[in-house]
């Protein structure tokens, strides 16, 4: 019955099928690209596969039949296409399968038996795989911090270079001024020594001039002075050097 549902359903889906391209021409409505680009974190790949019946069968594919076939379905279409299949003799049962069957006891004995100690082995190589990704990564991350806080220091640096144009501005400055300050002491100072000397000339010379004028007055006062009036000068002081003498004496 199924190999002739299957007979007649065939025709029509092929007929249904769209027309095959041409070789190396692709089809016009085709777009390259269907999907858009987003910046999504992709899902992380499972560690474990999907559960499956009798070591081969995915669940998905009995979850797909049960809402169209029950429970049965999915059983009665494995062992309606192996009927199928060794009725219409397109599967010969021979030797080969025989030896088929017995590799395949021998597989499924040695996944039973040593499949746990290998999966382990596995996992614990993974892990090490694991551990050491996640630990190029972290130190990939802590370099990457350190190179933002370097980043960011640079820039915070930047920032205060105007602050520090300014304070070595101010210091020029202060230094022109310093120098400038200098530089008028250093003309005072030499204009004074200048104006100071040429007061002292003035000063030698007056007083030269006095000493001069003295000493001729005195030359020309003692050259006026005949030998008489000398006498009677003399005379005179020791009359006054008398009475002072007397003076003195009568008040003691």
């Amino acid at each position: 019955m199924l190999s002739r549902l299957l007979l007649r359903a065939a025709p029509a889906a092929l007929r249904s099928l769209p027309p095959p391209a041409a070789v190396g021409v692709l089809h016009a409505t085709r777009p390259l690209h269907t999907t858009q680009q987003c910046s999504a974190p992709l899902p992380p790949l499972p560690e474990k596969g999907g559960e499956v019946r009798y070591g081969l069968i995915p669940e998905e594919f009995f979850q797909f039949l049960y809402p169209k076939t029950g429970v049965t379905g999915p059983y009665m279409l494995g062992t309606g296409l192996l009927l199928y299949f060794l009725s219409k003799e397109i599967y010969v049962i021979n030797h080969e399968t025989v030896a088929a069957a017995c590799i395949l006891s021998v597989i499924i004995y040695g996944v039973k038996k040593f499949g746990p100690n290998v999966a382990a082995f596995a996992d614990k190589l993974n892990e090490e795989k694991v551990a050491k990704a996640l630990a190029v990564k972290n130190e990939a991350i802590k370099d990457l911090e350190t190179a933002i806080e370097q980043e960011k220091k640079e820039q915070w640096r930047v920032e205060g270079r105007s602050y520090l144009f300014d304070a070595k501005r101010n210091n020029v400055a202060m230094l022109l001024e310093t120098n400038y300050r200098e530089r008028l002491l250093m003309v005072y100072n030499e204009v004074k020594k200048r104006l100071d000397y040429q007061v002292a000339m003035q000063n030698l010379k007056r007083q030269k001039e006095q000493d001069h004028m003295i000493q001729w007055v005195e030359k020309n006062v003692i050259q006026s002075i005949t030998p008489q009036q000398h006498k009677e000068s003399i005379a005179k002081c020791i009359l006054d050097l008398k009475a002072l003498s007397k003076s003195a004496q009568a008040a003691v």
